[in-house]
């Protein structure tokens, strides 16, 4: 399993899969890579040589991935909310921030249903049997 920016990609799979693992590499990218580097796309992860993969990490280098990704991200979503955008304020609620509709579906952003009404004891029951 090679070990490519402080991440391991998986070596079962296709080079340009197993770039995919590290955050802010997506499809393109990670084809675009595999092409700069010469670099033949059917080659395994596990069969890539040193040299290849060295040549794979300065070219990654050029990006901003992994925590520096993660931090500039969460950096936008901190600003967002501290100005009282309205995507701040959605953020700040945890509802879908792109104008999806909210009444049905977002169980996503907004998690597990939270039911509303009257919860029933034992006696209440009882109470609704003899009505």
């Amino acid at each position: 399993m090679p070990r490519v920016m402080g991440v391991d990609i998986p070596g079962k799979k296709r080079v340009e899969y197993s770039l995919r693992y590290i955050h802010g590499v997506g499809p393109a990218r990670a084809a675009a890579i595999v092409e700069q580097a010469h670099i033949d796309p059917l080659k395994k992860a596990d069969d890539l040589t040193d040299d290849e993969v060295t040549r794979i990490a300065t070219l990654l280098q050029a990006y901003t991935l992994e925590g520096d990704l993660r931090r500039e991200v969460q950096g936008n979503i901190r600003r967002l909310i501290s100005i009282s955008c309205y995507r701040g304020s959605r953020h700040r609620k945890g509802l879908p921030v792109r104008g999806q509709r909210t009444s049905t579906n977002a169980r996503t952003r907004k998690g597990p249903r939270k039911t509303v009404g009257t919860v029933r004891g034992k006696e209440n029951r009882a109470e609704a049997k003899k009505a």
